[in-house]
């Protein structure tokens, strides 16, 4: 009875903190004006679409408003007759010949982008338009022969928000100097694909993304939905083309006691495919940490390292030329029965290429009184022959210079 009335205050302040917090990323940062003639660029993404209207054409259940005389239009305003009433006035007398901002997100119609207007807060009269962007054409570098990979537990990346689906309640906003902590790592890093962990949701890095790292070229974002309570998952930055992605995280394997788990976050397999280069895979993990004292979390984690395990020996028995790169969060150090499990031996073993002394003296949870390496880029037999040699390395910070409670660590490979 005492513990449950201790984890419902825990719940309750947490709450009024969450809702006390100002919002860490303003709503419209990063959030572009473009000229309506170029809204195709930008399809699927929100934006501010300006410039002056035309004509206002009221069908009956539906409103254009449009920019030009164009038939099918080259951009448009769309208001449902179920939203009429939400206006002021006459839509036609409201913005007939007006230069206007038109905020949301900028959707498909017959191959034509559009903007469904529910609310008049989405269109803004101005007096003069503002400067506007052409979108940033963000594409791999195809001629390049060598690729950097990174893999960065950026330590709770959440939103302001209460979501009713997780107990994000425990867990602050991250605060927007870690924020920009983070970002100023990921930058000198300037990896090709990084592997992420602790991201609330996809949304919220894309935000993280179009504010902080939006020169930076991660066109690509993957991310699914994990197991976790709290909300934080893995989930992928990437200037390469992605192909297809797999996530594990409702499969089901013997825990401790042989009860069914799953993975405490997920498993995710990532094929990249650089153009004209052979593809190959990133995995990543966040295995279960020691919170909860590590006679209790071993077990658990040793089970999701022999199913990993189990994955990798199927991949690489079909296939013994795949090219794997396994990276994340394992908590846990080298030689630990948690990495000796997921390395394996024979044919299918993983391999780290570094030195015993190299492994000893680099960190990424940085920590006291646990400072240690436990985080790591490992690599299938075949991407192990394409490491580049002295490009392993770990980039030194804490929480208040590089935003993280862990370091980064990179590599660089040939691509074939």
């Amino acid at each position: 009875m005492r513990r449950s009335v201790v984890v419902l205050m825990i719940f309750f302040f947490a709450t009024i903190l969450r809702a006390d917090a100002q919002s860490v990323i303003d709503a419209d940062e990063g959030v572009m004006n473009i000229h309506w003639s170029t809204a195709d660029e930008a399809m699927g993404e929100v934006a501010y679409v300006c410039g002056k209207i035309i004509e206002v054409r009221n069908i009956g259940a539906i409103t254009f408003i449009n920019f030009d005389e164009e038939r099918p239009a080259k951009f448009v305003g769309v208001v449902f007759k179920d939203n009429y009433g939400k206006f002021p006035d006459d839509l036609k007398k409201l913005y007939a010949g007006k230069l206007v901002k038109i905020r949301g997100q900028i959707t498909a119609h017959r191959d034509r982008p559009q903007i469904v207007l529910t609310s008049p807060s989405q269109i803004e009269v101005v007096d003069k338009l503002p400067d506007v962007v052409i979108p940033k054409q963000r594409v791999w570098e195809s001629n390049k022969d060598q690729l950097m990979v990174a893999s960065f537990n950026i330590l709770n990346l959440f939103d302001d928000v209460d979501s009713p689906y997780h107990l994000d309640e425990t867990t602050p906003a991250k605060p927007r100097e870690e924020m920009e902590h983070v970002a100023e790592v990921i930058r000198a890093l300037d990896a090709d694909v990084i592997a992420l962990q602790e991201v609330e949701s996809r949304g919220y890095l894309k935000r993280f993304r179009d504010v902080f790292l939006d020169d930076m070229g991660y066109k690509h974002i993957v991310h699914y939905e994990g197991n976790d309570l709290r909300g934080i998952d893995v989930c992928l930055l990437s200037r390469v083309p992605v192909g297809p992605v797999r996530s594990y995280r409702h499969m089901k394997f013997p825990g401790p006691d042989d009860r069914q788990r799953r993975m405490s976050r997920d498993l995710l397999s990532v094929t990249l495919t650089p153009p004209g280069k052979s593809p190959f895979e990133i995995w990543v993990v966040h295995l279960k940490s020691n919170s909860g004292g590590r006679e209790f979390s071993e077990p658990v984690r040793l089970a999701e390292c022999r199913f990993l395990r189990q994955q990798l020996d199927r991949r690489l028995t079909a296939d013994p030329e795949a090219a794997i790169l396994l990276m994340g969060d394992f908590n846990d150090i080298w030689g630990s029965p948690t990495l000796t499990t997921i390395v394996g031996s024979g044919s299918t073993a993983l391999h780290l290429p570094l030195s015993e002394t190299a492994i000893q003296s680099l960190i990424t949870y940085n920590k006291e009184p646990r400072r240690s390496m436990i985080d790591f880029i490992l690599c299938s037999p075949s991407m192990a022959k394409r490491y580049v040699a002295g490009s392993y390395r770990t980039v030194p910070g804490s929480v208040k210079t590089s935003g993280s409670d862990h370091n980064p660590v990179t590599a660089r490979f040939q691509l074939k």
